[in-house]
Formats: structure tokens, C-alpha cells, sequence
């Protein structure tokens, strides 16, 4: 979801640095190999999907209690693979952070920091976008990748905190309903019912980025065009 980027501290850096530098190759080494880039195709898991579990969206007692319980279970799936947030689920599930995944890559050139495990998800992406998105051409200046500072308010935890999610241009791909200041911008302001006409990134994009697992917040209400998530499976990322 949209922030300005936060920077990792020096204790973060030196953490995942320390990590990195034991694991040989690193991820973007083993994807430079010829045959690397084949992923299975997958959908984002409903269970992960913020809208599925965000309880001040539906009324009754009961009705919040079952989004609740699906909200911890969203978390205890994410922490269990991507790493323990504080304050979030239990450390006893991961007592490993998603700063200990952590891992710069690179996506159409730019450089952003992700969970190491969902790089070659989005190695995929970015040569299916290069071979088939040519007629809509777009070159991303922007990116923010892997957080180290919570920017919901609503009892949630950002996908950003475990390094499975990606915004694209924030100043180019709008965010209407996250609040008013994104409310007043021109493109908010247009009268369409189609979300596409409210970002500058084709919907190329979006076709390439859902078929391998990721998860558009432009479907969300608070329609985030400029964010992506990883809602797959991260031991089906690559074919065996």
C-alpha cells in the first residue's frame, strides 16, 4: 500500500547481509541460468486476499468473529513462510524475520529489496511482460519493495512488512480510496467504472503479474493500482 519507502536500518542491513553472504548463490544468480525462468502458473490463495478477512467490511457479531479468525489464520501462513513480524501472530511459528529473507533484485531495470522466496515469482513476470507487453510499453520509475514499518492503522499488517509485495509508481498509479489526499487526485476524480483508467501502467501488467500467484489491490475497494502481492504458493513458484 502506498508510503514513502522506509529505509532499513543499519541492524536490519547487517542482518541480511550476514545472511546473504552464507548463501551461495544468491537468488538472482540462480535465475540468471538458461532454463530457470519456468514457473507454474497459479492463482493468489482467497484465504490471503485482504478482502476475504477485513472485518469492519461486514456487520454482525458472528460475521466479524469468522473474518477474524481468517485474518489470524492469514497471518500465521505468512509468518510460517515469510518471516515473524512483531506484534504480529507468534515468533514461535518463525522466529525468523522477513528481514533475514530479504534479497535485492532487480524488475525492468530497477533495483527493490524482496522476501528471497518470491524473487523468481517475479523473474517470471518480468520476461513474460518483456515478450508480451510490447505494444503497451511502460518503464517503471519508482519501486517499493520489502518495509520495516507497518503503514496500516487497522489492526493489519502490511504484505510490504514481509517482503511479498511491490508498488509501482506511486505518483503514476493511483490509490483512491486509501484516503482524501489520494481522493483529490485528478485521476480519482475521473467518471469511469473502469479501474484501468485511473493509473498509467497498461493492464498488460496486471494480466502477467496474476498469472503466476500475484495479487492485484486494484480488485481491493480501496482500489490500489499501483500494488502487487504475493498471494501464491512459494513452494509452487518454479517447475521442478
Amino acid at each position: 500500500m502506498p508510503s514513502p519507502a522506509t529505509a532499513s536500518t543499519a541492524s536490519d542491513d547487517a542482518a541480511s547481509a550476514s545472511l546473504e553472504n552464507t548463501q551461495q548463490p544468491t537468488t538472482q544468480e540462480r535465475l540468471a541460468e538458461p532454463d530457470a525462468l519456468r514457473c507454474n502458473l497459479q492463482d493468489a490463495q482467497p484465504l490471503l486476499m485482504r478482502g476475504n478477512y477485513v472485518w469492519w467490511r461486514v456487520s454482525g457479531r458472528e460475521a466479524q468473529q469468522e473474518r477474524r479468525r481468517l485474518h489470524q489464520e492469514a497471518i500465521r501462513y505468512r509468518t510460517e513462510r515469510y518471516g515473524y513480524v512483531e506484534g504480529f501472530g507468534d515468533p514461535e511459528w518463525n522466529p525468523q524475520t522477513p528481514q533475514d529473507y530479504a534479497e535485492s533484485t532487480t524488475f525492468m531495470g530497477l533495483p527493490v529489496r524482496l522476501n528471497r522466496r518470491i524473487i523468481p515469482a517475479l523473474r517470471c513476470v518480468e520476461a513474460d511482460i518483456q515478450r508480451e507487453c510490447a505494444d503497451t510499453p511502460y518503464q517503471p520509475r519508482r519501486l517499493s519493495g520489502l518495509r520495516t514499518r507497518n503503514t496500516l492503522a487497522t489492526g493489519e499488517v502490511s504484505n510490504h512488512m514481509f517482503g511479498i509485495a511491490i508498488d509501482i509508481d506511486p505518483d503514476r498509479n493511483t490509490c483512491c480510496g486509501c484516503s482524501d489526499r489520494w481522493r483529490e487526485h485528478p485521476l480519482c476524480s475521473l467518471q469511469t467504472d473502469n479501474i484501468y483508467d485511473r493509473m498509467a501502467m497498461p493492464s498488460c501488467w496486471v494480466t502477467v503479474f496474476e498469472r503466476y500467484g500475484f495479487y492485484w489491490l486494484g480488485h481491493d475497494h480501496i482500489q490500489d493500482t499501483m500494488h502487487f502481492e504475493f498471494l501464491g504458493d512459494p513452494e509452487r513458484i518454479l517447475v521442478d
